[in-house]
């Protein structure tokens, strides 16, 4: 590749402009399989933190459940922030099956761990894979998904988090319970689970193309330009009668990285007001969702009685509020608009909880109401969570997309997420209703928060090309 060489391209025209097809269904399956593991893993381990604090288990104490979660969450720091860089320098298509790989390898190790060192290790190598996807699989999608739609597919997506979630539930039913599989047995099984999943998600990532953006700034248009008519002459009918373009060409020049002087100048300066929206937004539905999801086995156990293994049966409707609420709330993204929909969805999440906390402080929940009011809450909050993500993918220039995507992930994860469990953990294990109900109050204070800033400097992306919400950093060089 020529290094500096101007061109001038159709390729994210030709993308926007294309009709839903079966080759985008083939993206969200392959690549939205994602969240369905990311939502299996956080499952698992949230379902197995009682399990696991039995003897003939690892023996962990409930601070030590909610350490490991920490663990889980800073390796997804590490990894989106390593992958990320990485998806950016050497293409989406390279890392998203490198970072699938490490999950695999990482969560059937998982199931052989012996001590809580050994626990904790290997949920920081399973998180490293999965904060690796983060930032491969949104670049990806947005990069591939035509504009008129992107918001509600990339919700769409995000909360197939939810789908895995489901399945970790169901899956805990069977293997927690003593009458089918052995206490000791039943959860090194349940791991084993994404293991599988992990292997049918890189056979369907093989039909898969890299993403022409990329390839179109590396200076590979020719390729790029090759892919798309290969997806509009097999997965469109009657290609002659695609629209013509309603946009002018992109005109870039071509590079194989951006320095990082150039990256710290995006990102704190010429984009300093998308920064903080970026680092709101992740940070304060983090703490949100990590808080009280993290710690909801312990939550049931604790304050309701519910037997360890009935705990997935909680779960599930949990999960399937969390499905969902992007599912009817995602076309609104692109209709109504990206700052009314952010708004509305974590100001509401925010107030939903704080009313839910006053609610478990005075003693009138029943751990089935308890499930009910968390379910009505995260079909509004999962909606809210997901649109974060949609955000910092949509808000960066092509060049520093993923980077920005692991650096916002990683901060607000960090700030908001890692120190969640943690805390929460040690909450639930003085006991203290009251100290809980504080903790949830922050936890609603902080998503409404989040809609005040999205209403100040919130970004209108809606059925725009991602070229004109953050022009490409190249195509402004002189």
């Amino acid at each position: 590749m020529a290094e500096g060489k101007w061109i001038e391209s159709y390729v994210p025209a030709r993308l926007d402009r294309m009709p839903w097809s079966q080759w985008h269904w083939l993206v969200v399956i392959a690549l939205g399989a994602t969240w369905i593991l990311d939502g299996l893993e956080v499952t698992l381990a949230g379902s197995l933190g009682g399990i696991l604090t039995r003897r003939e288990t690892l023996g962990l104490t409930d601070v030590q459940v909610g350490a490991s979660a920490t663990f889980y969450l800073a390796g997804a720091v590490i990894g989106a922030l390593l992958f990320g860089y990485g998806t950016d320098r050497l293409g989406r298509k390279k890392l998203f099956f490198i970072t699938v790989a490490v999950y695999l390898v990482a969560t059937g190790l998982t199931a052989f761990s012996w001590s809580f060192a050994s626990y904790a290790f290997f949920r920081a190598l399973t998180g490293a894979g999965i904060g690796g996807e983060y930032a491969a699989i949104n670049s990806a999608i947005d990069e591939l998904i035509p504009a008129r739609v992107r918001g509600r597919v990339d919700l769409m997506i995000n909360g197939s988090y939810w789908v895995g979630a489901a399945l970790g539930s169901a899956a805990t039913l069977v293997l927690l319970n003593p009458r089918w599989v052995p206490v000791w047995l039943g959860w090194r099984c349940a791991f084993g689970i994404g293991a599988t999943l992990g292997l049918v998600v890189i056979f369907f990532r093989r039909w898969i193309p890299e993403s022409p953006r990329w390839l179109m700034i590396h200076g590979r248009d020719a390729e790029a330009e090759r892919i798309v008519s290969e997806i509009e002459h097999k997965f469109t009918s009657h290609p002659e009668l695609l629209p013509e373009h309603n946009a002018p060409p992109t005109r870039i020049r071509t590079r194989t990285h951006t320095p990082w002087q150039q990256i710290w100048n995006a990102i704190i300066h010429e984009y300093r007001r998308r920064s903080v929206l970026g680092f709101v937004l992740m940070f304060t539905q983090a703490f949100f969702y990590n808080a009280i999801f993290f710690t909801y086995a312990l939550v049931l156990m604790r304050f309701y009685s519910v037997p360890a293994k009935n705990v997935g049966g909680y779960l599930l409707p949990f999960a399937l509020g969390n499905v969902l609420g992007p599912f009817f709330l995602g076309h609104l993204f692109d209709t109504v608009g990206r700052k009314r929909m952010i708004c509305a969805t974590y100001g509401l999440a925010g107030v939903l909880l704080a009313l839910t906390a006053w609610l478990f402080y005075a003693g009138l929940l029943t751990a089935e109401t308890q499930t009910l009011a968390w379910t009505i809450i995260f079909f509004v909050a999962s909606a809210a969570a997901s649109s974060a993500y949609l955000t910092v993918s949509e808000i960066f220039p092509l060049e520093i997309r993923a980077l920005a995507i692991a650096i916002f992930y990683a901060i607000g994860t960090l700030t908001g997420g890692v120190g969640a469990p943690l805390l929460f953990g040690w909450i639930i294990g003085m006991g203290s209703s009251t100290a809980l109900f504080l903790g949830y109050l922050v936890a609603a204070a902080l998503m409404i928060f989040g809609a005040v800033v999205e209403a100040w400097i919130g970004v209108p992306a809606e059925r725009r090309s991602l070229e004109h919400v953050a022009a490409p950093l190249s195509s402004r060089e002189s």
